[in-house]
Formats: structure tokens, C-alpha cells, sequence
């Protein structure tokens, strides 16, 4: 009686005789499999080859993805460096809203930034960035618990920007006291006319260092 071997045992067989095409050499050149990449005929070794070549290329696309994201981590880094090198140069507390917003433009090209404060200490209490900002914005600004990165839907932040008819997206970061989730003090808004800059797929870990950073920043300012 002949017994029938089907493919899973025939894997399994040289799964378990690693040695097998060692001591049978011969049949690697016997074998004929057809090529994806040409379709003719190929021999076991020169298929090899192929898989192995395959292998090596989708290697190389992932290294170079791995560099690409390294190098713009590197460049978010030098960024976030001279954002807060600006930062601690500030003297006067009064300045220090300018300072933030302008440094956070430029450091990192932003079109538009601005933000807006409330709770403020008396002195502060005619400042720019403490007008325009209603009830509903503090009820806004109090439920958000990570920063809102997306499309622009009108959101009444928006409209303190100096030209927010063209903001497309935007990233509105609620500003809270060191080490704290509630008691947010402030809005610091960032817009762009380009719809795809700020959108819902971006991770929010490095805007919510930013806005830790600048809650610790402005906090000299409050009441």
C-alpha cells in the first residue's frame, strides 16, 4: 500500500531533516518554480534568491522610514530647544505671552498662533490676551482634557487669530497649572490655511509638551 504525502508533511518532513538538501544537492537544480517577478521558470536556488532579495529591499524600506522618522524627531527637538531658550530669556512677566507666541511661530513655522488667558493677576487685566474670551470658551477650554488637532469648525478660539478666515486646521492646547488636569487658565491656539498641517491622525504627546511648557511659562502672570 502506497501511502500519499501531501504538502503540509512534505513541509514538515524538511522542516525536520534540515540536512535534507545537503546530502540530495542535486535536486535544487531540478526543481522548477514559477517566478512572480517574471513568470518563467526558475530554479529552487535562483527562487531563493528572489525571496531573499525581496526580503532585503522591504529591510531597506524600513530603515530608511526608521531614519526619516529619527531625523524629524531631531528636528522637533532643535525646535523645542530654541522655543524654550526664548523662553527663559523673558525678564518681564508682561512680555512673556509675546514672547511665547511669537518664538512658537517661528521656531516652528507656524502661520498663526495666539493664545488667550484668564484668572489673570490685576495688572495683566487690560492685556491682549486676556480680551475676547466669552463663558462658553472657558467651558471649552475646561473640557478638553488633550490637545484638539483637526479641522478648524469654527471654534470661537480661532477667531482671536489675526486672519482666522483662512485657518483650515488647527491645534487649540488648554493651559493648566504644572502636574494638573483641571483649572485650565488659558487657550493657546495654533492655525494653519493648509487643511492637511493639523489633522485628527497626528499624536498629541508632543503638543502636550508644549503646553506644559507654556502653563509653566505664564503661570507668574495669573491671579
Amino acid at each position: 500500500m502506497i501511502t500519499t504525502l501531501d504538502s503540509a508533511a512534505v513541509a514538515q518532513y524538511l522542516t525536520d531533516h534540515p540536512h535534507f538538501f545537503e546530502e540530495h544537492a542535486s535536486l535544487l537544480g531540478e526543481f522548477k518554480l514559477s517566478s512572480p517577478l517574471t513568470g518563467r521558470a526558475v530554479s529552487l536556488q535562483e527562487r531563493q534568491m528572489e525571496v531573499m532579495r525581496d526580503k532585503y529591499k522591504a529591510l531597506e524600506l524600513r530603515m530608511a522610514e526608521l531614519v526619516r522618522h529619527a531625523n524629524e524627531n531631531a528636528a522637533i527637538a532643535n525646535r523645542f530647544h530654541g522655543w524654550t531658550q526664548a523662553l527663559l530669556q523673558v525678564r518681564d512677566d508682561a512680555d512673556m505671552p509675546r514672547v511665547l507666541v511669537d518664538s512658537l511661530k517661528s521656531n516652528f513655522h507656524v502661520p498663526q498662533v495666539t493664545l488667550r488667558l484668564w484668572n489673570v493677576a490685576a495688572a495683566f487685566g487690560d492685556s491682549w490676551f486676556t480680551s475676547g474670551v466669552s463663558d462658553d470658551a472657558r467651558i471649552f477650554a475646561n473640557s478638553l482634557q488633550a490637545p484638539y488637532c483637526g479641522s478648524n469648525n469654527d471654534f470661537e478660539a480661532v477667531r482671536w487669530l489675526d486672519d482666522a478666515a483662512a485657518i483650515q486646521s488647527t491645534v487649540i492646547i488648554p493651559l493648566r497649572k504644572p502636574g494638573t488636569k483641571t483649572g485650565t487658565f488659558g487657550l493657546l491656539i495654533l492655525g494653519s490655511p493648509d487643511s492637511e498641517r493639523f489633522t485628527s491622525l497626528m499624536a498629541t504627546d508632543f503638543l502636550v509638551h508644549i503646553g506644559e511648557t507654556a502653563g509653566t511659562a505664564l503661570q507668574p502672570l495669573l491671579a
